[in-house]
């Protein structure tokens, strides 16, 4: 069966946690971005892993390699200046023989494998397919004064997750769509959207967070030690 890359996005600094670069910050004795690169390793079906990163990382990166013992084959490839940039080289740099490209935040460590291998599936049979949660908490719209302006309708609204997987194809494709005409993306299925492209939901049942302020670590840690 052709191969499955998976890319994993670590090249930006993470702001918003006001602690440094916080893919590397300790979380349970080993760097966060560690944690995410031990779990893409074991994922069965991958041939191959990108890592994208700042040029100045390098280092760290290589010696985090050893630390984690990985095992399936990787390589560095340096980001952009946004997020979609850097998922434009990390796609790029996969094997152009590979069916499947998983593209990974490298912020989300508690990558769950059995749901990730459905997103894999759906990908396969109809070429897009991402980890998502439905939403259950009550959502308000402010007026832009801190005061409730309406009640959001939550039926079929999702939290979408990482990986965002893809026949390798469609999400070049998708990507180009996005350089050419100058569009800002926040995540990778918003590309395909714009290529008239259907998305596959996968409902995600296990805990997949993401470390974006201090206030997640304690709770990945938690799940990290499990």
């Amino acid at each position: 069966m052709p191969g499955v890359s998976i890319v994993i996005v670590a090249a930006g600094s993470g702001s918003r946690m006001g602690q440094g670069d916080k893919l590397f910050l300790d979380v349970a004795g080993l760097p966060l971005v560690g944690h995410t690169w031990r779990r893409c390793d074991l994922f069965p079906d991958a041939d191959e892993i990108i890592l994208v990163i700042r040029d100045d990382a390098r280092p760290l990166f290589e010696e985090l390699a050893g630390r984690i013992e990985a095992q399936t084959p990787w390589r560095l490839v340096v980001g952009g200046a946004a997020r979609q940039d850097s998922v434009w080289n990390g796609v790029n740099a996969t094997d152009a023989g590979s069916e499947i490209v998983a593209i990974q935040d490298g912020a989300r460590p508690c990558l769950p494998l059995a749901s990730a291998q459905l997103a894999v599936t759906a990908a396969r049979e109809m070429g897009a397919a991402v980890l998502a949660k439905r939403l259950a908490d009550t959502l308000k719209r402010g007026d832009g004064q801190a005061q409730i302006a309406g009640t959001v309708d939550r039926e079929n609204l999702w939290a979408v997750q990482t990986p965002q997987v893809f026949r390798r194809e469609i999400i070049l494709a998708a990507l180009a769509r996005v350089r050419d005409e100058g569009l800002s993306v926040t995540d990778d299925t918003a590309a395909c959207e714009a290529l008239g492209q259907a998305v596959r939901l996968i409902e995600c049942d296990q805990p997949n967070p993401k470390a974006t302020t201090p206030a997640d670590l304690p709770f990945i840690e938690s799940l990290l030690a499990e």
